[in-house]
């Protein structure tokens, strides 16, 4: 497969419909002196062509021993691995059809920009014309223009990061895995080289699979998302399903921000539960497994979906605010109720018209925007 300069007005790509990938319960583990660790624990997935995926968790949740095992830089313990229905498990890493750009860039620093965009190419041997063609479409694609001859130290981290991104596009594999690539940029920087790597991505149609621990830039750049915890996949969902309707309290509380009232369940109606929380009923829906009656359940509400305002009419109200953190475009409330201490997102306040500690106030829960969870 190869890339020509690319016609005005259009992109080259992948093959259409190549790079589906598939992880059959990849399993891996460690022996050492204190025993064996399970780092990956059956982990399946079907990720179709053209689809950008990203394994989000936990620092030691596996998710990077996945994308290696993935990769082919190490060897699963048991589990196979489908490229377009061929099995690749003992196809050497140089020899996958895939491409990684690493954390830390992993550039030459004695080959020029251009020179190590075109180092694979020259690896495969490609000829002098064929390489020049893709350098230029390479180059230009990902704003390096001028930039050819320069060295790795004369350029910026996000200039660094499109040359390695331009040096894996190159090649254009089937896969392109990412390694945390964005986490040595300040936060700036990181939010544009977001867009530019979904733009690129989708302008290439290839298959990704993106590591972070990051949960913004799953959220921003996803078509779905694998949350992983100790090994496992708690979820796999596109990213506005595991915000509303989260599969544990685990994905929940590391997605984004949340509060969980704990309460009971009183009856179902179809697949909402009728529960009563800080002093109102409500009709919410609910996981799966949550019955009339099961003992204890959270329902699990996001800070901004809550409405805070301060009593007026001498009542009690429902909370107290605790502390009142001023964040620019959004207000923090922190409010101690009866349920515990329940956290609130105001949007647009003027910060001279936000609510001061130790006032009384009534709290409004959107049944629209809640979750009922099982404990986990």
């Amino acid at each position: 497969m190869t890339i020509a300069a690319p016609e005005p007005g259009t992109v080259p790509s992948v093959e259409a419909g190549t790079g589906r990938l598939q992880l059959d319960a990849l399993t891996k583990q460690f022996t050492g002196r204190s025993g064996t660790v399970t780092a990956v624990d059956h982990v399946s997935l079907d990720v179709a062509p053209g689809e950008f995926i990203t394994l989000l968790g936990p620092s030691g949740c596996g998710k990077t021993t996945t994308l290696r095992i993935v990769a082919g830089f190490e060897e699963s313990s048991s589990g196979r691995i489908r490229l377009d229905g061929s099995y690749i498990d003992d196809m050497p890493p140089q020899r996958r059809p895939m491409a990684m750009v690493f954390q830390s860039y992993a550039l030459f620093p004695h080959l020029t920009v251009a020179e190590n965009i075109g180092y694979g190419l020259r690896l495969q041997r490609r000829g002098k014309d064929e390489i020049a063609s893709a350098m230029r479409m390479a180059v230009t694609s990902m704003n390096l223009v001028g930039l050819e001859d320069r060295s790795p130290h004369e350029l910026s981290g996000g200039q660094q990061q499109r040359v390695a991104l331009a040096r894996a596009l190159v090649v254009q594999p089937k896969v392109l895995l990412f390694d945390e690539p964005l986490s040595n940029l300040d936060a700036k920087l990181r939010d544009a080289m977001r867009a530019e790597i979904r733009r690129i991505q989708r302008m290439f149609g290839i298959t990704s699979i993106y590591v972070t621990h990051d949960q913004d830039e799953a959220m921003s750049m996803s078509d779905r998302i694998v949350v992983m915890n100790k090994g496992k996949v708690e979820q796999v969902a596109t990213p506005g399903e595991i915000y509303a309707r989260p599969s544990s309290v685990f994905v929940a509380d590391f997605i984004g921000r949340a509060n969980f009232i704990e309460t009971v369940p009183q009856r179902m109606v179809g697949t909402s539960a009728v529960v009563t929380a800080l002093g109102h009923e409500l009709t919410v829906a609910a996981h799966p497994k949550i019955s009339a009656g099961t003992d204890s359940a959270y329902l699990m509400v996001r800070p901004e979906t809550v409405k805070v305002s301060a009593v007026t009419d001498g009542g009690s109200g429902i909370g107290t605010v605790l502390r009142t953190t001023f964040h620019g475009p959004t207000i923090d409330y922190e409010i101690e109720t009866t349920g515990g201490t329940i956290t609130v997102t105001e949007a647009g306040i003027d910060s001279r018209l936000a609510l001061s500690e130790g006032t009384n106030v009534h709290l409004v829960l959107n049944p629209e925007r809640a979750y009922l969870l099982t404990r986990d």
